[in-house]
């Protein structure tokens, strides 16, 4: 059989890339540990931290490590060593010197705004206290949104535990009913969300198998949250899986016009990612 050249497979990748909807290239951000679950004595995890189109693979930006906190199975803070961002991803490493389940996670919270000034349009993020001082009181069409995002992944040494998985009360949050380091391909697993600390009802929920450089079909998994804030999902394989969830955000379209969002009442966007590693019975 006669081989393709490869550059006429990149030249019609390009092609495809200009006519496919952009739906199919989102950018999505992750963290992926190198095991979830150890055993031994003190072991290490590293994970990789970054932001792609095709999840778990580096081809775009990595993620900063900024906002990152390593929370022990006691709930005390654990450090995050050799930290180091480069062109595609970030890394770091945790000593698990505790037996029991770390949360990995990373938490925003901040404001972002569009207004004019004149003729001008302008954009601002920040957060409250510098608001007054750095968008014009005299700005005109002001619109104001609060962004809270969560992005956690869970590592278990020996015996997983439930300290970590106590929800904060703030933003979107996943708690878990069954553990994140107790997942079989072939098993439902139970989750829930909540908002605030009240459950998130009809909160959709995205889970995708890592891989998808790897297969034409995404293999997304869509599920939505009952009044209780709880949903379900059954692992068709082992591996690593990213989950995600947003509050919506505001409507789009004609209704968006009229959605307008202030510095006491911000239009308000909420978001949730996990990274889950699916294990093989």
């Amino acid at each position: 059989m006669k081989k393709t050249p490869l550059w006429r497979v990149a030249a019609l990748a390009v092609s495809l890339s200009v006519v496919l909807p952009m739906a199919a290239h989102a950018h999505r951000a992750w963290m992926l540990p190198s095991a979830t679950v150890l055993s031994g004595n003190e072991p290490w995890v590293t994970v990789d931290a970054a932001v792609s189109n095709d999840l778990f693979y580096f081809e775009h930006n990595p993620l900063r490590l900024d906002g990152l906190a390593v929370i022990a199975p006691d709930g005390s803070a654990a450090t995050a060593e050799n930290k180091s961002t480069g062109k595609y991803r970030s890394t770091f490493d945790v000593k698990l010197t505790q037996k029991g389940t770390y949360k990995l996670t990373m938490v925003n919270d901040g404001l972002s705004a569009s207004y004019k000034v004149g003729t001008e349009n302008k954009r601002w993020r920040g957060t409250a206290n510098n608001f007054a001082k750095e968008v014009p009181a005299d700005a005109k069409d002001v619109n104001v949104s609060r962004n809270q995002s969560r992005m956690e992944v869970f590592v278990s040494s020996g015996k997983p535990s439930d300290t970590v998985l106590k929800p904060t009360g703030a933003g979107l949050e996943l708690v878990p009913i069954t553990h994140p380091n107790d997942l079989f391909a072939g098993d439902t697993s139970n989750f829930r969300f909540l908002l605030d600390g009240k459950p998130a009802a009809d909160i959709e929920v995205t889970v995708i198998p890592g891989g998808i450089r790897y297969r034409d079909q995404l293999g997304e998994i869509k599920v939505k949250t009952d009044k209780d804030g709880k949903f379900s999902v059954k692992w068709p394989t082992a591996g690593m899986y990213w989950m995600s969830a947003n509050n919506g955000g505001p409507q789009m379209g004609a209704a968006a016009a009229k959605t307008v969002g202030t510095l006491d009442k911000p239009i308000r966007r909420v978001s949730y990612t996990a990274t889950l590693e699916v294990l093989q019975p």
